[in-house]
């Protein structure tokens, strides 16, 4: 080996601890920071990656929390539902028990109707004042708007869930097959038609049975005003068309009918005493469910409540006077109205559900009886002994627990799974992350040692090199 003053093993030494000492450096800050991409020359294609992830993992944490919120809020709406649901069990107990009033003193029944009056204003104060961060949720502010334009309009019309379109929503409906009641004719010629002897008949109908005993010569008129007597535990009316005797069910649809058995008697004569060969007997008879085309679907309704669930939209109605085959309606669903969530990171991931008002003057039958009704002086209070008062908290029974099931079924099947998917989604996206940019520390540690050693050895080495000089010198003396 030439022996010159040049010494290029000094400079390749120098080289190799350069970068020996850059590389143990970048170490050092990977352990000190806990990331391996510290700058983008660490790993720009790295660096991009990391980076598409951080937004999504921002993301996913706004959205995680609007689910909570929205959880929070509809857990709220369904407490304030269960207090009501409470208090309409409450008056249901103190109407039934007023009803036995044979057994009771006016004082008792008047005290029950007091705590009536107490039990719905608490309703009604629950529907005024619940709220979730200001926004009153049961007031009716809540629900989602619709209008309709038709020859004839239907009745107790509510929107469930709505598209996210920005624009109302049509949907054209046309009736079909008007619902029927259950029914049954007997031909009497004129209320001087009387039963010639003591009769006991069974009247049956979708409410339940009832023994109606009929004296000896009670006329048709008077048969009918007995069977009517007894329609709110049977379902069924009595009525006149031209001559004959019209039995009906009080309500629509295939479930109602109609029935009349003869237990004994039952015959029906003139006032001149001359057999007619008439019978009160009535055979059964089923009434039938009303059918529409709803937004170009064939909908059956259940008796005349429809139900409607397309593209988005759920919502029912009641036929109310759309009740002629060919009548048609259009009911127009209002955008922007409703309780609208960010269930996801994308805009296209937004779910709407409408909380109808929970009032006393909403709650009940829609076509007849409603809960500020039984209020005192109401038309179906205690006092009135109306049929009609169980009917009308039964109704709002139901209604307030189909609300809660709503409620209920948007939380467990668009709330709750949203944050589930989006917690999952989480851990996947953080664990590909971290194995990007996230610091190894045992492999990092590993291999700080092994460059300490390098940066050591080539040190000790640089020392050797210098010796070259002194050679030098050596043979210049």
């Amino acid at each position: 080996m030439a022996l010159t003053a040049t010494n290029l093993n000094t400079l390749q030494l120098l080289n190799i601890v350069n970068r020996t000492s850059t590389n143990q450096s970048k170490l050092l800050t990977q352990l000190s920071t806990g990331s391996k991409i510290n700058s983008a020359a660490d790993n720009p294609a790295g660096l991009i990656a990391m980076e598409n992830f951080d937004a999504q993992i921002t993301a996913i944490n706004a959205s995680l929390d609007n689910n909570q919120r929205a959880d929070s809020m509809l857990s709220t709406a369904d407490s304030a539902l269960e207090e009501v649901s409470s208090l309409l069990s409450d008056i249901e107990t103190l109407a039934l028990a007023s009803v036995n009033d044979s057994s009771l003193s006016q004082a008792e029944i008047d005290a029950n109707q007091a705590q009536i009056d107490a039990a719905l204003n608490s309703i009604d104060r629950i529907s005024n004042t619940t709220t979730f961060n200001g926004k009153k949720l049961l007031d009716g502010s809540r629900a989602i708007g619709a209008s309709q334009t038709g020859t004839n309009t239907v009745t107790n019309l509510k929107v469930y869930t709505r598209n996210e379109s920005t624009s109302n929503t049509a949907i054209a409906m046309t009736l079909q097959t008007a619902a029927t009641a259950g029914s049954g004719a007997v031909a009497t010629t004129a209320n001087t038609n009387r039963v010639s002897s003591d009769t006991t008949i069974v009247v049956t109908g979708n409410l339940g049975s009832e023994t109606v005993q009929i004296a000896s010569r009670t006329t048709r008129d008077d048969i009918i005003l007995a069977i009517n007597a007894a329609k709110a535990s049977t379902g069924v009316s009595a009525s006149l068309s031209g001559q004959q005797m019209i039995v009906r069910s009080t309500s629509k649809g295939s479930d109602e009918f109609v029935k009349i058995d003869v237990l004994s008697g039952g015959n029906l004569e003139t006032v001149a005493g001359v057999a007619m060969g008439i019978t009160l007997g009535v055979t059964k008879d089923y009434g039938t469910d009303a059918v529409a085309t709803i937004g170009g679907r064939t909908v059956t309704a259940d008796g005349e409540d429809f139900s409607y669930s397309a593209n988005g939209i759920s919502l029912s109605f009641s036929s109310g006077a759309f009740d002629t085959a060919a009548d048609t309606q259009t009911i127009t669903v209002q955008a922007s109205t409703g309780m609208t969530f960010q269930l996801g990171e994308e805009s296209n991931t937004r779910s709407t559900i409408g909380i109808d008002q929970v009032h006393t003057t909403t709650l009940g039958n829609s076509t007849g009886t409603l809960l500020h009704d039984i209020r005192s002086g109401g038309s179906a209070d205690l006092a009135s002994k109306s049929a009609n008062t169980l009917t009308a908290i039964r109704s709002a029974i139901t209604q307030v627990a189909a609300s809660r099931g709503r409620i209920g079924g948007f939380q467990k099947f668009q709330v709750q799974t949203s944050v589930n998917s989006l917690t999952n989604s989480l851990e996947a996206i953080t664990a590909a992350r971290s194995t990007i940019a996230d610091t190894d520390y045992a492999v990092a540690s590993a291999e700080l040692n092994r460059q300490s050693v390098l940066l050591n050895s080539g040190i000790s080495l640089l020392g050797l090199a210098n010796q070259q000089a002194s050679q030098l010198l050596s043979l210049l003396g």
